[in-house]
């Protein structure tokens, strides 16, 4: 049974979220789940400031709601009254009536180009006349309707609200405005008459995927387009110690272990993939610089930094619209953060006892401890191979670990004249100190055993 610190020390603490689609947004849910286990202290429905882009706004508009961690993850998989089932459906519903108001303009376009050219034959050839034909081109492959009448529904129930006004805590929510390519702020005072489901689906209406959303006049795409999670906005809101998520990482298989990875080439699975490898490279590459620049502009602030690592191919390669693959993407970054915490335990301890937070080593060792039966649900049928809950797979998953620690170099937190463990290589102590999900060599060797002995 989950227990909590007599002292909640939730007001010193923000939370933010980047994207990353429904893959994403399961992802966060799994790392939220262990994060809300593990860490003493922290009521992450409580928390002064949330900060959330694309997917990441609607986890964060779900917990400042009063939706719990355990609520998310039942989501998943259950559609019991009172939840708000998780269908990936909703959100690839095709947008019809933008393709066919597309369509209809193809005439009167043709007819325009045909007529330029027979005015211009000698300024223009018949081929660039008809360039203005891509104005038919639909904006939005998928219709975003049908998200923000789910999240209406979902923020209607249990004494739940869609409206920025009648919240109790602070809760960002990043678009950009698209004629402007500004970022804007749906929460703060003069955009916080817009409804909250609304104003995350103009945050999640990635460009070429959705249509832009029009609110007040103006045209709003995804925050990502500016930046990946605008942990600054909780900073600059006066949180000492942010979470951080990102599930957007680009992908590694040119170093796979496991034989269906193994000198995969990203072209042979088509546009769609090679476009998501470029959208997650540029992304991340963009994420690791902007947390950079946060070191003197925050002094004394702490910045922990979850996030997938390049071979971790059940966040690239599942399909999230089969039940069985959102439990394992769900269950795996669960496990995935879980382990990290442990393997990182010394040098987390420091920075959150500096904010009065404990990780609690007891929860990160039990053998028992089960995601789904945590939140009240059946224990997974793979959770023998998975977990290593066995006594030997155990020891093993342990040993590993420890491993995997020495092998990255680690190094005991360093005296308080000097930055701790896990900060970016120059910066001062005074400056924000950013740990990030370590980069285990031995991760190969962990992947070889949980095949052993599955």
């Amino acid at each position: 049974m989950l227990t909590r610190a007599t002292h909640d020390r939730s007001s010193r603490v923000g939370l933010a979220l980047a994207g990353g689609g429904p893959e994403g947004a399961v992802y966060e849910i799994g790392v939220l789940r262990a994060l809300d286990e593990a860490i003493d202290g922290v009521d992450f429905n409580r928390l002064p400031v949330y900060v959330g882009v694309s997917a990441g706004a609607f986890l964060c508009a779900n917990l400042v709601n009063g939706v719990t961690t355990a609520q998310n993850v039942r989501a998943i998989v259950k559609g019991d009254p009172g939840e708000h089932p998780f269908h990936p459906q909703t959100f690839f519903t095709p947008a019809l009536g933008e393709m066919l108001r597309r369509t209809l303009m193809t005439p009167a376009l043709l007819a325009e180009a045909v007529y330029d050219y027979l005015r211009h034959p000698t300024d223009i050839t018949f081929a660039e006349s008809l360039l203005r034909l891509s104005r038919a081109l639909p904006v939005g492959v998928f219709d975003n309707e049908p998200i923000r009448e789910y999240l209406a529904r979902i923020y209607s129930m249990n004494g739940r609200t869609d409206d920025f006004r009648k919240l109790t805590q602070k809760l960002i929510v990043v678009a950009t405005e698209l004629d402007s390519g500004l970022a804007v702020r749906f929460g703060a005072p003069g955009h916080d008459h817009v409804p909250i489901s609304r104003a995350v689906q103009a945050s999640s209406a990635l460009p070429g995927v959705y249509p832009p959303v029009v609110i007040d006049g103006c045209h709003y795409v995804d925050g990502v387009l500016l930046k990946t999670m605008h942990a600054s906005v909780a900073l600059e809101a006066g949180a000492r110690l942010v979470f951080c998520v990102n599930p957007i990482v680009p992908v590694d298989t040119l170093h796979a272990v496991e034989p269906e990875h193994r000198h995969r080439r990203l072209t042979d699975l088509g546009l769609p993939t090679v476009l998501s490898q470029t959208f997650r490279t540029l992304i991340h590459s963009r994420m690791t610089v902007g947390m950079a620049a946060y070191a003197p502009r925050f002094p004394n602030r702490d910045l922990v930094l979850f996030e997938p690592q390049p071979d971790d191919y059940w966040m690239f390669f599942t399909n999230i619209f089969s039940f069985a693959s959102r439990k394992a993407v769900c269950e795996a970054a669960y496990r995935a953060t879980r382990r990290d915490l442990l393997r990182r335990y010394d040098e987390l301890s420091a920075v959150l006892g500096r904010h009065g937070i404990r990780l609690r080593r007891d929860v990160l060792l039990d053998p028992a401890r089960d995601l789904w039966a945590g939140v009240g649900l059946e224990g997974g049928a793979r959770r023998d191979r998975v977990a290593g809950d066995l006594p030997f797979t155990r020891a093993l998953d342990l040993a590993l670990s420890s491993l995997e620690t020495w092998l990255d170099g680690y190094e005991p937190p360093m005296p308080a004249v000097s930055p701790p463990a896990g900060t970016l290589p120059g910066r001062e102590h005074r400056g924000t100190r950013i740990l990030r999900t370590a980069a285990p060599r031995a991760k190969r060797m962990r992947q070889a055993a949980h095949r052993q002995r599955g």
